[in-house]
């Protein structure tokens, strides 16, 4: 009798959505026996004389499925029948969800290749009053359906996040969505009467959604976005009252995400994520965010490639300084450019690694604030430093996008 229940015509099963699946028809949330010794199985319901099945993870994925003591085996039959039919087919349907932009959304955009919408905020949705700020819009995106909702919308909150941090590449300014683990923090609100008052909130939105899951997309707005040939697109918009505009070429970028092979796919959200944290630590840490800047472009590399690079400046032979500088050199050259000479990029990445190996912090970050302002050439250069890290790291993501490595 085969111990591992796991068919050889599931394929690629996503380890997430069975795990969902397997909470909802056997019972969870699983149990521990002696963790020390087996921190990679779990058994469902419960361990012992409970248990009904015990699963094996590897690398963060269900490896094995093996029956336990109280193995029902008309019951996995039937959860067998529920992920032919609804983990691996089902029809196809259009998820929604709010994502925000630090430009006004004022007209909708559709992909006719790859079927993503992006729309205004409906009537009722909460406005910033300000321009410069997280102004909310609707993106639509198709998603195959389950039959058990968990999984339809376990897709529809993956699929948005991995659209809205794409888009966050791919789109002038800040594409962002709310965090899942919000902050509380102490804020300014005005009154009616232009007085403020001083209030600990805790950070959430919630407008006019609707459905969050569609037989179709919705009807486009009666204003068109703006759409730019891609070079002038990336050189000149920026904030001029005009709102969100994309590039001509935005719904091949997103035809070419998803083509990506599952590994490059990794990869890429793995710096997309990088990228989004750079905007998110500005605020808290310079230095933080220039590390994660770094970070999405490591994220990119080979394995020999990741290897050499991460080895901090100064730091083993001079021959394999060289070759890790080499790599971070290499790579912008292919991906990112003419945006910055060898002398600059060679600079960043000794500030990388010395900011990872805890010797230096950005001027910003220092505690004597008093020499981070203004002019200053300290604070000037790093902040040059910065900006052109940034531009050349987002560059080099869409560039990577259209010619991954195979």
């Amino acid at each position: 009798m085969e111990s591992d229940l796991i068919s050889d015509t599931w394929g690629d099963l996503d380890s997430a959505e069975l795990r969902l699946l397997l909470d909802e028809r056997i019972g969870g949330p699983g149990q521990y026996d002696d963790p020390d010794k087996n921190p990679n199985v779990i058994y469902l319901p419960l361990g012992g004389a409970s248990c009904r099945i015990k699963l094996t993870l590897r690398d963060k994925k269900i490896a094995a499925i093996e029956r336990g003591p109280a193995f029902d085996a008309a019951e996995w039959e039937r959860v067998s029948q529920e992920i032919e039919r609804s983990i691996l087919a089902g029809p196809m349907k259009v998820g929604r969800d709010f994502s925000f932009s630090s430009f006004r959304v004022l007209g909708s955009w559709r992909g006719n290749q790859s079927g993503v919408q992006i729309l205004p905020p409906p009537d009722g949705t909460p406005r910033a009053p300000d321009e410069m700020a997280e102004h909310p819009f609707v993106l639509e995106f198709p998603l195959r359906a389950s039959d058990l909702w968990q999984i339809t919308n376990h897709r529809r909150i993956r699929e948005h996040r991995r659209l809205t941090l794409l888009f966050n590449i791919l789109l002038r300014g800040r594409t962002s969505l709310q965090p899942r683990r919000a902050d509380q923090f102490w804020a300014s609100v005005p009154r009616n009467d232009g007085g403020r008052d001083i209030k600990w909130v805790r950070q959430f939105f919630l407008g006019e959604l609707g459905e969050v899951i569609q037989d179709r997309l919705s009807m486009p707005a009666n204003e068109q976005l703006e759409e730019l040939e891609p070079k002038a697109y990336y050189a000149q918009v920026g904030h001029d009252g005009r709102g969100l505009r994309v590039p001509a070429d935005l719904d091949e970028s997103i035809y070419c995400y998803r083509q990506l092979s599952a590994d490059n796919r990794d990869k890429f959200d793995r710096a997309t994520f990088w990228m989004d944290m750079a905007s998110r630590q500005w605020n808290m840490s310079m230095s933080a965010s220039f590390a994660a800047l770094v970070s999405a472009i490591s994220s990119l590399l080979e394995p020999g490639e990741l290897q050499r690079f991460k080895r901090p400046f100064h730091a083993g032979s001079q021959h394999e300084v060289s070759q890790a500088m080499e790599e971070f050199e290499v790579f912008f050259e292919k991906y990112g450019g003419q945006a910055s000479s060898g002398d600059r990029r060679r600079e960043m990445y000794s500030f990388w690694s010395k900011i990872i190996r805890g010797s230096e912090l950005m001027q910003l970050d220092q505690l004597d604030l008093d020499f981070a302002f203004g002019w200053d050439p300290p604070w000037w250069k790093e902040r040059e430093l910065y900006n052109e890290l940034w531009s050349l790291a987002r560059a080099a993501l869409r560039n990577w996008l259209r010619n991954p490595p195979h």
